[in-house]
């Protein structure tokens, strides 16, 4: 049905004083002896219009609408006091889909706890319409960052026949389930669609370097899934995944690539969001917008993963974790290196080998990789990448030492023997980029419908 947008009916000043047409849902109502008031939004924008209604001409009307319901409203566009609102007479709105008293949504205040229970109704919160339009903001943002310098959007496969990571934490996919029939896994296989073992990709890495080494710059902008066990707030088991691909790059120029594209993206939101950012600066984060701002004006920080272990050890802190040359950064570790040590964002550097993945430049010590993280205050890391090692014999030895199945990797392994190049790359975490973006603390609350262990609604 022909309708105007409630966003421009807020802002476009040449409808004052048309008349206009509106749907949305009716999120407040009130009604007084000779007009009535209707609050409502269409999800384009985060405020709302007042509708205004006339009762001159029909005293006895008393067909408020409810909350929650879906209404059509028709009526001329004025000048409020506050913003241009609508008046109409009771003809001027049409009910589309009634809602009864037991809408959940009617109250304010509601936890966020709580609307994770009703995920098809939580989306006409203010919460999660400003997330939602956040999230659709940094998702274009993010293809105009690589779309204008010359990187191909490639989509990589969701079903795959090895792990990227080497960690074993991917979900199964068969057309055959539970059976007793067969007498061993590789008759189980066998006898499966692709007649070997499949499930659902952790990463598409693996596929986006076999695309840059054909088209030089690529990205990929889609889900990946990861069975791992982990209940936290930065845990998702489907999450989006940005993953830019760079050949003829070393680890410098990965660093320089991430650091860019994320003060882009985060510039783009504060000049299209400013609505959406008040509101969370307002309510879940106070001087979020100054932090966002802060953060851009700057140069990141750079520190090596042997230098942040000391900085660690001699903190002074009390970490749940202990911190010792070798151990994973948790949390703990990686927020106190940007809050408290840096009080920015930082890159670390040049990982212990046996903690990253089998893929990453061994560093002339031995020791280390050329890998590199992006720790941001508020939330951790958000991004994870590295120079990908271009020596097949070590990449080989590598994958020995892990045990891992070389037959797997035969595509993989090519690349080092046709035309190999230095290359490298990172993955961005979208979800974890939102939090920091938005101040909101828990991945569950930026995605529509959150993926975790024991929930699927």
């Amino acid at each position: 049905m022909k309708h105007i947008d409630i966003k421009e009916v807020l802002q476009n000043k040449e409808l004052i004083g048309q008349k206009v047409t509106v749907c949305g849902w009716v999120r407040t109502s009130r009604n007084s002896k000779n007009v009535a008031f209707v609050e409502l939004n269409d999800g384009t924008s985060l405020k709302n219009v007042q509708v205004v209604i006339d009762k001159s001409g029909d005293p006895d009307y008393k067909d408020i609408p409810r909350v929650g319901t879906a209404v059509k409203v028709e009526g001329e566009l004025v000048e409020g006091r506050n913003a241009a609102e609508i008046n109409i007479a009771p003809a001027g709105l049409a009910v589309l889909g009634d809602c009864p008293q037991d809408y959940p949504l009617q109250k304010k205040g509601h936890t966020l706890e709580f609307l994770r229970t009703m995920p098809h109704l939580r989306g006409r919160t203010n919460t999660f319409n400003a997330v939602m339009r956040v999230r659709s903001v940094l998702a274009q943002a993010i293809h105009q960052y690589y779309q204008e310098r010359n990187y191909v959007y490639v989509n990589t496969p969701l079903i795959t026949g090895s792990d990227c990571e080497g960690a074993g934490e991917m979900f199964q996919v068969t057309t055959i389930g539970y059976s007793q029939e067969y007498k061993n896994e590789e008759e189980y296989y066998a006898a499966d669609f692709f007649g070997r073992r499949a499930g659902l990709s952790v990463s598409g890495q693996l596929e986006g370097e076999m695309a840059a080494t054909a088209m030089g710059k690529i990205y990929t902008f889609g889900p990946s899934f990861r069975a791992e066990n982990s209940n936290t707030p930065k845990h998702l088991a489907e999450f989006w995944h940005v993953e830019p691909e760079i050949a003829f790059a070393e680890l410098d120029d990965v660093i320089e690539v991430a650091e860019d594209m994320v003060k882009h993206v985060i510039r783009t939101v504060l000049d299209k969001c400013p609505d959406e950012i008040a509101f969370f600066d307002a309510h879940f984060e106070k001087g979020l917008k100054a932090r966002l701002e802060e953060l851009i004006s700057h140069e990141f920080g750079r520190v090596t993963y042997t230098e942040a272990i000391e900085l660690l050890k001699k903190s002074g802190e009390n970490f749940v974790y202990p911190v010792e040359w070798g151990c994973d950064l948790q949390t703990e570790h990686e927020r106190y290196l940007s809050e408290k040590v840096f009080k920015k964002a930082v890159f670390v550097t040049d990982y212990p080998k046996e903690i990253k993945s089998f893929y990453m430049k061994q560093n002339p010590d031995g020791k280390t990789v050329a890998a590199v993280d992006l720790l941001v205050p508020g939330v951790g890391e958000i991004i994870g990448g590295s120079e990908r090692e271009a020596d097949y014999d070590k990449l080989i030895a590598t994958m020995k030492e892990r045990g891992m199945n070389l037959d797997l990797y035969s595509d993989y392994l090519d690349l080092r023997k046709f035309g190999t190049v230095p290359h490298g790359g990172f993955g961005l975490g979208f979800e974890r980029l939102i939090m920091y973006v938005t101040g909101v603390q828990n991945i569950r609350d930026v995605i529509m419908f959150p993926r975790t262990v024991g929930s699927i609604r």
